[in-house]
């Protein structure tokens, strides 16, 4: 774990570095955005500590710069816990925000909560089984390496089963959640978007499998 501490104060930067290196984790320092721009230039981190008020370069615009260049978790530090100061944060992509004074150890449980979410999101993103890809994020579906097109309705068939692997699923909830409670079909609907579906997938049509009587299950 290799984190990124910004603040214009030594003694926090000091502080939250002894309990990343405490951690078995490496800990660089900045004192203000600038620096923390340079750095993520010339280096990788894991994670960011970034303060908001500081001079030369405030947090929130550091955020934005780094970002351009790099997507690295950003955890901000501020005096100022107002709500639009939260709001401003998680719409320029910050994932979590502390407001001082703060304990170093609720600190270092946030840091691991975001990084374990982080590295969560990577799994699930893009699955792959044998040869069918699929790319959750960018709405992608690989069959041995060939892209596939779908209609909208049947990636959200797709996506739905990949979530629910190994779960039956009745017709009737397929048509609650994909298509939503207002829908005003009938089982055939379903039936016939999985069976054009399962024409697109090829031969990885087989890891949707047939409940007589009951619906579908994505087995693999």
């Amino acid at each position: 774990m290799k984190v990124l501490i910004v603040d214009d104060e030594e003694m926090i930067r000091g502080v939250l570095k002894e309990y990343v290196e405490f951690e078995g984790g490496t800990a660089v320092e900045a004192e203000d955005g600038m620096q923390a721009v340079r750095l993520c230039r010339e280096n990788d981190f894991d994670i960011i500590l970034m303060d908001v008020m500081m001079p030369r370069l405030d947090g929130f615009s550091a955020v934005k710069e780094i970002k351009k260049i790099k997507n690295i978790p950003v955890i901000m530090l501020s005096a100022r816990g107002e709500e639009y100061d939260k709001l401003f944060g998680f719409e320029i992509g910050v994932d979590d925000y502390v407001t001082k004074p703060f304990s170093p150890k609720e600190v270092m449980a946030r840091i691991h909560a975001v990084l374990k979410r982080g590295a969560q999101a990577e799994t699930d993103d893009i699955v792959t089984f044998e040869g069918l890809k699929i790319d959750m994020i960018g709405r992608n579906v690989y069959v041995d390496g060939e892209k596939i097109e779908l209609t909208p309705k049947e990636y959200e068939i797709l996506f739905y089963f990949v979530k629910n692997k190994g779960v039956a699923l009745t017709r009737e909830k397929l048509l609650m959640d994909v298509w939503g409670f207002d829908f005003y079909g009938d089982d055939r609907t379903v039936d016939t978007h999985i069976k054009m579906l399962r024409s697109n997938l090829k031969q990885y049509r087989k890891f949707i499998v047939t409940l007589r009587g009951l619906g579908y299950k994505f087995e693999v």
